[in-house]
């Protein structure tokens, strides 16, 4: 008979433990919406930082030809 008690209160335990309080549920909304907006902004900055390493690159192919010495002064 104490085994039967002891595993209907364990049940009972774990029926009020997997419900979820509604301060419970506002503290997870609240968290994955932090979560939300640092993913866009981390994804923002990826983004910026891609189109800075473009434009530098850009920039450095358009210097290369003036920063090269041309085959003939390095014959002279």
């Amino acid at each position: 008979m104490k085994k039967v008690l002891f595993l209907a209160l364990a049940a009972a335990s774990f029926s009020f433990t997997a419900c979820e309080s509604k301060k419970e549920e506002a503290v997870e909304q609240q968290a994955e919406a932090v979560r939300d907006g640092a993913e866009m902004k981390a994804d923002s900055t990826i983004e910026n930082a891609d189109a800075k390493a473009d434009a530098m690159e850009e920039g450095a192919d358009k210097m290369a030809p003036a920063t090269e010495t041309p085959t003939e002064e390095v014959k002279k």
